[in-house]
């Protein structure tokens, strides 16, 4: 019997990957994302184990060690995030179809390691990213440029995944990227079936 599939949804800082699953969760509810483990600090209104798995330093490094992550990346700054085999367990263990947005990195990493797994790329024109990441004014020019670099280089790397989503167009991307999983979950079920 063929697993649930995973899908993984991976593009550059930008390319509307939340807004896209966001989207994507409420036409598809069997759908749910996994909860990423982090050691960056909890913020006031976060809740443990809902917007992130809060861990320390040295928590975070034990479950490396111990093989409990799936994948894992750790940033300049120095804080590190993965998904928890556990909590992809948790998801399945609910009767539900686990997302996984991230980085192109841990995209790759789980593309190699979860059969099943359902690669989707975001992409966005890169004048559309540079324009959504000053919007944000969440980072320095500098911090935007790098971003920027960075994006270009994902965009690269698109072939890489099974899927890509051109997410010029809201509607129009929410729809092809809805189409495509309820594409792979019939034929998940169908496969389950026979």
């Amino acid at each position: 019997m063929r697993p649930d599939p995973v899908f993984v949804i991976t593009g550059p800082s930008g390319a509307g990957k939340g807004t896209l699953i966001r989207a994507l969760l409420e036409r598809v509810p069997v759908l749910e994302v996994a909860v990423s483990a982090t050691t960056r600090p909890q913020r006031p209104g976060e809740t443990d184990g809902v917007e992130y798995h809060f861990l320390d330093e040295h928590a975070f490094v034990a479950r490396i060690e111990e093989g409990a992550f799936l994948e894992h990346v750790q940033y300049v700054s120095g804080k590190r995030y993965g998904t928890l085999r556990s909590e992809m367990q948790r998801v399945a263990d609910d009767g539900r179809v686990c997302v996984l947005e991230l980085e192109l990195e841990g995209a790759l990493r789980v593309q190699e390691e979860v059969e099943g797994s359902v690669t989707l790329f975001i992409a966005a024109p890169v004048e559309e990213l540079e324009r959504r990441l000053r919007e944000r004014a969440t980072e320095s020019t500098g911090e935007i440029e790098d971003r920027i670099a960075l994006a270009r280089y994902q965009l690269e790397q698109a072939h890489r995944f099974r899927y890509m989503v051109r997410n010029d167009d809201l509607a129009r991307a929410t729809g092809t990227l809805t189409a495509i999983v309820e594409q792979e979950l019939e034929f998940a079920a169908t496969m389950a079936a026979s």
